[in-house]
């Protein structure tokens, strides 16, 4: 039995073609972590116990320490159709619900802007599987903060735009977070610690009560029994507050996300970039496990993440000089102050990692020096 069956909360739903496409499917260089395998037992272990049911998850770490790969991986081992939420601060309850938009005629249609006349066209023609949000993210290439907004500015035109003529029509656009709540889908709700109203974080927390509902302006909407809640949120971002208590009561199992081992980290930049120089990578990895804890004890908002290991396993591969990319992938990352970046160099200097990086850097350039010698020989040999 593999993961996937072994971990299926529902394995008698049947997903419609679009849902199962939702399903995320892991890559071949996805590695199966403690917490993934955790989760996905504790949730399945309690999926028929009533009150003991656990959906309703916290993942809280540092950018770059995995929390929406386990997110997404629990869509694939629970067999659910993953979608998200990226919170912003001025949220306010119509992007936790939806909104209601006024069907106008095509005569009043053609007198808005060309761009606005596209996002209408395209929610009058949709079919409710996506939400407003996602149509207007899709139609003008815009973040959801943006696309939140747009929607706004766009019904109170219309609305004043409106003179004499009634509306023909008034119709409902659900939220991604309804759309998850109502159909059962696995929902990542990132950073809502930026939320500054607490009105909006009132309305999420009672969405997420296990015998939840949501009243909509056209019905009362229960939570399906599928619907699973993964909260992600980042310790050091700017601008975020200590999680709601609320919230936080609403949570049945939390995750404290923190780097992985060295061990891991190797063998995910392996999988991940195909480098396979592990005298290397051993090197990097330590590097970016002391510039992260040096970054927390001296409270340097950055982070060196796995992300940055990736991306500086991929530039050395590549070619890139392991020292000098190392300030362009990892370290401008967390900081650029002057001072801050004298901390960090020291932090390495201190345990000789500066001095381990240049010896690696020699080893390569011997590597190559040996290849591209031996490669000549060959060349000689064969025209000879």
């Amino acid at each position: 039995m593999n993961i996937q069956e072994q971990y299926a909360v529902s394995p008698a739903r049947l997903l419609t073609e679009i849902e199962q496409g939702l399903v995320w499917t892991k890559p071949a260089s996805h590695k199966v972590s403690e917490e993934e395998l955790r989760i996905s037992n504790e949730i399945k272990r309690n999926w028929h116990r009533g009150e003991m049911k656990i959906a309703t998850i916290l993942l809280e770490g540092d950018a770059g320490s995995g929390k929406t790969q386990l997110a997404k991986a629990l869509s694939a081992n629970l067999g659910l159709p993953y979608t998200k939420v990226t919170c912003f601060a001025d949220m306010d309850k119509s992007d936790i619900i939806g909104a209601i938009l006024p069907v106008i005629s095509s005569e009043r249609l053609e007198k808005l802007e060309l761009s606005e006349q596209a996002v209408l066209q395209a929610l009058y023609e949709s079919d409710g599987f996506h939400s407003a949000a996602e149509i207007l993210m899709d139609v003008l290439g815009v973040t959801q903060e943006q696309a939140a907004l747009k929607m706004k500015q766009l019904l109170n035109k219309v609305e004043h735009s409106s003179g004499d003529e009634e509306a023909v029509e008034y119709r409902f656009y659900p939220s991604e977070i309804v759309r998850a709540y109502q159909k059962g889908y696995l929902l990542e709700i990132q950073e809502p610690t930026v939320i500054r109203d607490a009105a909006v974080l009132m309305a999420l927390n009672s969405a997420l009560e296990l015998d939840g509902s949501i009243n909509l302006p056209t019905e009362i909407i229960r939570r399906h029994p599928d619907f699973v809640a993964i909260i992600t949120t980042n310790r050091s971002y700017a601008g975020t507050r200590p999680l709601n208590e609320a919230l936080r009561d609403r949570v049945q199992h939390t995750e404290k996300m923190d780097l992985p081992t060295k061990e891991t980290m190797i063998e995910r930049a392996m999988s991940k970039t195909g480098y396979k120089d592990e005298q290397v990578l051993d090197v990097l990895a330590d590097i970016i496990i002391v510039l992260d804890r040096t970054a927390r004890v001296n409270a340097i908002k950055g982070v060196a993440g796995m992300r940055s290991l990736f991306y500086w396993a991929d530039a050395v591969a590549g070619g890139a000089l392991a020292g000098q990319s190392l300030y362009h992938k990892v370290i401008y990352k967390i900081t650029t102050d002057s001072d801050e970046i004298k901390l960090l160099e020291d932090a390495l200097n201190t345990h000789g990692l500066l001095a381990a990086l240049d010896n690696v850097e020699l080893e390569c350039k011997k590597k190559k020096n040996l290849g591209s010698g031996r490669d000549k020989h060959i060349g000689q040999h064969r025209r000879h």
